[in-house]
């Protein structure tokens, strides 16, 4: 079967099922588009509340781990000057 043929049966199987999809639709169009837009908007604020909820657990972990890293930084330094000094009473 080429392509031709492939994308017309397709498009004639869409249409089929979009025809009896509205044959046996138990609501009204204008409730079922009501209703969907409804359910995109309650989407839609679910997905920003995710957002803002991923945001301060991403600025949460970014604060702990600039302080854990500062924390590595400090101790570090510490050691570095600890040995510099018995270095230097060695010398």
């Amino acid at each position: 079967m080429n392509a031709v043929k492939y994308w017309a049966v397709f498009a004639i199987g869409v249409a089929a099922g979009a025809g009896v999809a509205l044959l046996y639709a138990p609501q009204a169009g204008e409730k079922t588009r009501r209703q969907v837009r409804r359910k995109l908007e309650d989407a839609s604020d679910y997905v920003k509340d995710t957002a803002d909820t991923l945001s301060d657990h991403a600025g949460k972990a970014y604060r702990v781990s600039k302080s854990a890293v500062e924390d590595v930084i400090d101790s570090a330094g510490n050691v570095y000057d600890a040995a510099a000094k018995r270095v230097q009473q060695i010398v």
